[in-house]
Parts: structure tokens; sequence; C-alpha cells
């Protein structure tokens, strides 16, 4: 199985299974659950942006008023939540806005 390219932009995650094929995929991805409403995830887009385009990490965006369940099975309780994933497990999350250095030095962390 080949390495999949990371597109240096958000993966706007359609389904829980999705979700779970693209973790499987990738060594490190960084899931921001959002939603529309959320002044402190609009505030959040362009970093999460810049990580897609400067770093290895996949970065999955789930919608959790689209993916009600998803959220739900991830026990995110209030957005934004940043969760890592390390080889489909999660290792570290982080709930509301951080400065870009933080959130690129837990994805560096776990691609060491």
């Amino acid at each position: 199985m080949s390495t999949p390219e990371t597109t240096g932009k958000p993966i706007h995650v359609e389904s829980e299974t999705h979700l779970e094929e693209l973790l499987a995929e990738h060594d490190v991805a960084l899931v921001d659950f959002h939603a529309e409403w959320c002044g402190p995830c609009k505030m959040l887009e362009p970093t999460v942006e810049e990580i897609a385009a400067e770093t290895d990490a996949a970065v999955l965006k789930v919608d959790i008023d689209e993916l009600q369940a998803v959220a739900r099975d991830a026990g995110v309780r209030s957005v934004p939540t940043l969760a890592f994933y390390k080889g489909s497990e999660e290792a570290e999350r982080v709930v509301g806005v951080r400065d870009k250095s933080d959130l690129v030095g837990i994805i560096d962390q776990l691609a060491a």
C-alpha cells in the first residue's frame, strides 16, 4: 500500500466510515470537530488550514451538526475540539482556540 499524500488542505469528513478510513491511511492526523455557528471555530480555521498546508499530518474536518453521531462517539462536548491521532488511536486532545505553535508541537511530537 502506498503512502497517501496529504492534499495540503483540510479534508471534509463525510461519514464515520470515511473518518475511520482516513485515520487508517495516515500515521498522524488532526481531527477538527467544529460547527458553522461557532465563533471560536471560525477564529481557528485559518490556523487549521495553515497546519494542513505546512505539515505532513492529515487534517480532517468534522462538522458536529452534520455528523452528530461521530462527534458523540468521539466524546466531543464543546467546539472547537482538536483530536490528534497516531496510528488510528487518539493520542492528544485540546479544546478551544490554541496557538498554532502549540498545535504543530503536538503533531511534531506524534510524528517523531
